[in-house]
């Protein structure tokens, strides 16, 4: 079947997706950017308490989140096979999953906090500055699970320019409250890297209440009437929606969680080398929004295609998102390269941090390619609704080649802490190459099998 990647509607439209999301993603990566490098103007304690709340909330976040990230495929899914009715159901009943999920949150974390810190080894400061920022933070996990509900929605439809203002209109709200209680501004108590967590959790309640107005009284939402009926909840709906999230979910945990067990291992260093590592890791994590982006708006055109039986032009977003990806990272990995010192700077001004940031920096630009690959694949086999592999793959990759060998490097080579990303780089790469395989067998099971539609 022959094919044109570079079909300029395509791209326009996926451009139209994926830019606003890019935003957004860049917008809520800004408020844990935030958080990291004002802390670090306090005092190095405080960057790595932060260092080691945000490695301990991030894969719990990242992966009980991922699994509302169901409600994507299933309405765009549904979106492009013209069953609007079904939407505002599904959504309804995404939003009784994500307070559950809140729930067992909190609960777990009341139980877990303390003894997963005093077992850690950590300086008596940074321990107490990591449960306090923690412990604040978690004010905002009931907001922030349902904002991921309605941001799905939102975006299902393909209006990803309003999550986009969502999140912006966060970001000042943010950086204020940041100000305020990390160094005590105003007379408010300054309360260093747990200030972080304070600002964090108001900002997610701000997020939240901004995303319900617009849902409420902004078209095309309000046509859905989201919030006009309270449906029971059903069973029924529980497992669709937990069918595809589970999977999604354990993905992004097993990926995400690498790099804190990573990060939570580095404990057994100094400070200093705590402190380097996570503005390193931070700043990865920063470039890692732009696959990311682009593997969210394959999720939406793909599902979109996939639910009208065009599947010849999933075919066609899905490899033109691939190659977007692999150019950005071309460009990312040269970035890094030529601007370490610089990018350092911004995370501290101790001289033995930032020289430590540099050299970690290194070992950073060999992400790139790895993620320009993995990333788009898992959200296009996202849109395809084909998920049980990925997370079974996602945990060989990281969890029993990437951290091994990580592990063996560091304590057995003179390589010492690089050595642990010598393992993360290692099972990116096999996640990349295991992806890769699975999509070939997806698209042409899909090609064999559902009737071809074009427009």
């Amino acid at each position: 079947m022959k094919m044109n990647i570079f079909d300029k509607k395509k791209i326009a439209y996926l451009s139209s997706i994926l830019f606003p999301i890019l935003i957004t993603q860049l917008g809520l990566f800004s408020m844990n950017f935030f958080d990291t490098t004002m802390s670090g103007k306090v005092h190095p304690n405080d960057l790595a308490g932060v260092a080691i709340g945000s490695s301990l909330w991030v894969p719990v976040y990242t992966g009980l989140s991922g699994i509302l990230l169901s409600v994507t495929p299933i309405v765009a899914q549904l979106v492009g096979a013209k069953k609007m009715k079904d939407v505002p159901y599904m959504v309804v009943q995404g939003l009784y999953v994500s307070l559950f999920i809140s729930v067992i949150i909190l609960v777990l974390g009341f139980f877990a906090l303390d003894p997963i810190l005093s077992n850690m080894g950590l300086e008596t400061d940074v321990r107490r500055i990591a449960k306090w920022y923690l412990i604040s933070l978690s004010l905002g996990i009931f907001p922030l699970f349902l904002y991921a509900v309605l941001r799905c929605f939102i975006d299902a439809l393909g209006f990803t320019r309003v999550t986009m203002i969502i999140t912006l209109s966060s970001l000042p709200i943010n950086f204020v409250f940041n100000y305020l209680f990390i160094f005590g501004k105003f007379g408010f108590p300054a309360l260093g890297g747990i200030g972080a967590g304070v600002a964090s959790a108001i900002t997610y309640w701000c997020i939240t209440v901004i995303a319900i107005f617009i849902v409420k009284k902004q078209s095309p939402f309000k046509e859905y009437y989201i919030f006009k009926t309270l449906y029971p909840i059903s069973i029924k709906a529980w497992v669709e929606i937990l069918k595809i999230g589970v999977p999604i979910g354990l993905s992004i945990f097993f990926e995400t969680s690498i790099f804190a067990a990573v990060t939570l291992l580095m404990s057994q260093y100094n400070t200093i080398t705590i402190a380097s590592h996570q503005a390193a890791i931070n700043f990865a994590s920063f470039l890692y929004m732009l696959p990311l982006s682009i593997s969210l708006a394959l999720t939406i055109v793909v599902g979109q295609e996939v639910g009208a039986k065009r599947i010849k032009d999933a075919k066609q977003y899905s490899y033109l998102g691939i190659v977007m990806a692999l150019v950005l990272s071309i460009i990312s990995a040269a970035f890094i390269y030529f601007f370490r010192p610089e990018v350092a700077s911004i995370y501290t001004s101790d001289d033995d941090v930032l020289k430590l940031t540099q050299d970690f920096l290194i070992y950073a630009i060999f992400f790139q390619l790895s993620d320009a690959i993995a990333a788009p694949i898992q959200g296009i086999l996202r849109g395809y609704k084909d998920v049980n592999v990925t997370f079974i793959m996602a945990l060989i990759s990281y969890w029993v080649i990437g951290l091994p060998v990580g592990y063996i490097v560091a304590t057995y080579t003179s390589l010492d802490a690089f050595g642990y990303w010598i393992g993360l780089i290692s099972g990116l790469a096999a996640g990349a190459i295991g992806l890769s395989t699975r999509l070939y067998k997806i698209q042409q099971k899909n090609e064999a099998t559902i009737p071809i539609v074009q427009k």
